[in-house]
């Protein structure tokens, strides 16, 4: 089913033949005729007719059953009496799904929740293809949330070879489920404006061990950058002290140079030196 739009004529003018109606009405029932009664029943038939419709607001008519199309002109207005008129919000609207607690591409438990921006944008297909559209759009966030969690790691410590994850692809993981939930979306008339993840953290039974994990990688990490940076700066020292003549060193005492000077360079205390009063080989 696909929307149809109906144009719908100014009210103003039908209020004021009902207010005539009405006048000519009681005029005509105090002489006692008839006629009166009749413009009574044509007044208030008029009247029926009679719709205001507000800013993002659309109206579907139906006919006994069957969809005539949607007034989506606001204001006042006036249409058939005999439809059947029901009004639907086209403003847009937000849903702050809840978190859940659903297993990542490895397995790995996670808490993730998202945030959607949505609006209806074909009200034939959100009143006559699903039963309740509100309702229908806060399920399917719900599970395209919970597939764009099963469909990628949380972050690379879990899968070296992705290149997207949960916590590191924040804005492709947004549009992944932006598109899943217009795909899903779509037979309810519903369009996404903005989807995007608010919430994303380890369950908390393994929360404290990923935890350490981390931290464990963190340091590890640092080390390697701190030795690298150790190495290069002994071999500078050596490389001046021979380039310029300052000292001759065999090679014991060029390894306890290094010994010593990367020591001094990756301890994580400071070091107290001890002065040599002698000479370098006593």
């Amino acid at each position: 089913m696909e929307e149809k739009k109906i144009n719908a004529v100014s009210g103003y003018v039908y209020v004021l033949i009902a207010l005539v109606c009405f006048g000519l009405a009681a005029l005509f029932i105090s002489y006692g005729s008839v006629v009166g009664a009749l413009l009574f029943v044509v007044a208030g038939f008029i009247l029926k007719g009679i719709v205001v419709i507000y800013p993002n607001e659309g109206m579907a008519a139906t006919f006994f059953g069957d969809y005539v199309g949607t007034i989506k002109e606001t204001g006042l207005r006036w249409v058939n009496p005999l439809y059947s008129k029901t009004k639907i919000s086209l403003r847009a609207r937000n849903l702050n799904g809840q978190t859940l607690k659903v297993n990542d591409k490895m397995g790995n438990p996670v808490e993730i929740a998202a945030v959607v921006v949505w609006q209806v944008k074909d009200t034939s297909k959100a009143l006559f293809d699903v039963d309740n559209y509100v309702n229908f759009v806060q399920i399917q966030s719900e599970a395209a949330v919970r597939k764009l969690a099963n469909s990628y790691p949380y972050d690379h410590m879990e899968d070296e070879t992705s290149n997207v994850t949960l916590r590191d692809s924040t804005g492709q993981i947004n549009v992944f489920l932006e598109q899943e939930l217009n795909e899903r979306l779509e037979r309810a008339g519903v369009d996404i404006l903005e989807a995007r993840v608010s919430h994303l953290a380890y369950a908390s039974e393994i929360a404290g061990a990923m935890l350490q994990r981390q931290q464990a990688s963190a340091m590890i990490a640092a080390r390697r950058l701190i030795v690298e940076g150790a190495v290069g700066m002994v071999e500078m020292a050596l490389e001046r002290l021979e380039k310029n003549g300052v000292i001759a060193l065999d090679e014991e005492r060029k390894a306890a140079m290094v010994s010593n000077l990367l020591v001094v360079l990756c301890g994580e205390k400071s070091v107290s030196p001890v002065v040599n009063a002698g000479t370098l080989y006593n």
